[in-house]
């Protein structure tokens, strides 16, 4: 008998404007998930998170689902640059559990770390000065007191500026950094990296297949994501 899947997503970017790609995150979790024994959301869950003080009311079928989830498969969260506002609030009204970055776990007994998967894009300076602006305390605590309204107005910005700024950049500048990459796995003493972020879902071998990198992808058109059972590991790209 096999024994229960773990399951890594990233990149779904959900929101309101998108019913279909709600409806396709919806049947994973009831179709795939609640057969797992955990799943790991590696970041931008949502197309963006404005606070945990905003009610999300086109997200409440996403909500119950993970609720429901949390009865048969236990359910982490690393935050990604959409959603790193994503609070204790959220987190505990769904019943999953956040995580830091990165978060080492083992896998199939090799040491193995988590992340959304941004902070290997050391090529991106731009996007890596606005990271260490946002990500500041005095930052959030300033937005945060912000009105819903403005908030939005910000994050709607915030996006076509990104939109605009990704498409005048070359493609290998958005990827992750070889030196980064290989920095990280003798950083944290990891020979297993899994992430998201990039939307390039691959695997990659490093030093002579001793080390290996998981790349999850986005969920536009299908779903994109890894499963762990009896030892094997497996990029899906498929409908559910």
């Amino acid at each position: 008998m096999k024994n229960k899947e773990i399951l890594f997503i990233s990149d779904c970017h959900l929101d309101v404007s998108r019913p279909d790609l709600i409806q396709h995150f919806i049947q994973f979790i009831k179709n795939r998930a609640t057969q797992a024994k955990t799943l790991y959301i590696l970041g931008d869950l949502f197309e963006v998170w404005l606070g945990d003080d905003d009610p999300a009311e086109g997200l409440t079928a996403v909500f119950d689902a993970l609720i429901f989830l949390q009865k048969t498969c236990k359910t982490f969260f690393i935050a990604g640059n959409r959603d790193f506002l994503v609070g204790s609030t959220l987190t505990h009204k769904l019943g999953i559990e956040r995580l830091t970055e990165p978060t080492i776990i083992t896998l199939n007994n090799k040491k193995t770390a988590l992340l959304h998967g941004d902070s290997l894009c050391s090529d991106d300076v731009e996007y890596q000065n606005f990271k260490k602006i946002v990500r500041s305390e005095a930052w959030q605590k300033e937005f945060l007191a912000m009105s819903l309204e403005k908030r939005r107005a910000i994050a709607s910005q915030l996006r076509a500026d990104s939109k605009t700024a990704t498409q005048n950049k070359k493609m290998a500048i958005t990827d992750t950094n070889r030196t980064a990459v290989l920095d990280y796995f003798k950083q944290h003493h990891v020979s297993q990296i899994i992430h998201g972020h990039t939307h390039r879902p691959a695997i990659h071998h490093y030093n002579e297949q001793q080390l290996t990198r998981y790349v999850l992808g986005d969920w536009q058109p299908t779903a994109s994501y890894l499963s762990v059972q009896d030892g094997e590991l497996t990029l899906h790209d498929e409908r559910v």
